[in-house]
């Protein structure tokens, strides 16, 4: 049976690990050729690139260390996916980081990187993909955002400004490629579980004095209504169906895979 991004070319950010990682595999399952791109311990990323490389049937995916504040170097990782791979037919802005604190102590230089990960990031990678795409007649832009481009949570100022920011650009692009072949969606995840949330949850137990089921439902997932994590394989299905050959009309558009979060 033919894989649905057979002759397929993407490139995701962020995808060393967690939902950037799922989701280039499951491109990789479903044909496509991908590009690596992230930080991490050296042996993580030879892991992921072995990894997506098999499913695509290559010793090893292409990789790209570019750092998503330095805008020449996201230049460079497009022309290289394009160079290595024959093009970036789709492109998924997955990178970002966080930091939580008071907005009246918040740190200057952790605003700074946040915005320029989680925002900035995806407008240089857009503006470099892009041709390629409408020379081709054909392209898929992929910006995961979160829950919280959507709606707000206290002590994240840069994290919800930078993710209210990305559905903003989404929608201005997708209005510009309307009639080029070329979408452009968001993916609003809520609490997924990755290592990193995952720690997150005995610390809040020997915060609050609970069990750590009990940390998990009631202080971390408080505001999602399953009371369950998202899991990284439901991102990347929604990321193959914004990538495969039926959603030419869902353009400019977010898809809230968050158990429920927004509709409260």
């Amino acid at each position: 049976m033919a894989k649905i991004l057979e002759g397929r070319t993407a490139l995701v950010t962020g995808s060393t690990s967690g939902i950037g990682l799922a989701i280039a595999l499951r491109y990789a399952q479903d044909g496509a050729k991908v590009m690596l791109n992230g930080f991490g311990k050296p042996e993580d990323i030879a892991r992921a690139r072995a990894e997506v490389g098999l499913a695509m049937g290559a010793p090893k995916a292409p990789y790209s260390n570019a750092d998503m504040t330095r805008p020449a170097e996201i230049r460079e990782m497009v022309a290289a996916c394009q160079a290595e791979l024959g093009g970036c037919d789709i492109l998924v802005n997955n990178a970002g980081i966080q930091h939580v604190s008071p907005v009246e102590d918040f740190p200057d230089e952790q605003w700074d990187r946040i915005i320029a990960i989680n925002l900035v990031s995806n407008f240089h990678a857009i503006k470099a993909a892009l041709p390629g795409m409408k020379a081709k007649g054909w392209g898929r832009i992929i910006n995961v955002a979160s829950a919280h481009g959507l709606v707000a949570s206290p002590f994240k100022t840069a994290y919800v400004a930078a993710k209210h920011g990305v559905l903003g650009l989404t929608k201005s692009v997708a209005l510009e490629v309307a009639r080029t072949g070329v979408t452009c969606n968001a993916i609003c995840p809520g609490f997924v579980r990755t290592p990193l949330a995952e720690a997150q949850v005995k610390p809040l137990a020997e915060k609050h004095g609970v069990s750590e089921q009990v940390a998990l439902t009631d202080h971390l997932l408080d505001r999602q209504p399953t009371k369950k994590w998202v899991e990284v394989e439901e991102i990347a299905q929604a990321a193959i169906y914004l990538a495969g050959p039926h959603s030419g009309s869902i353009n400019g558009t977010s898809i809230s895979v968050d158990g429920g979060w927004v509709a409260q």
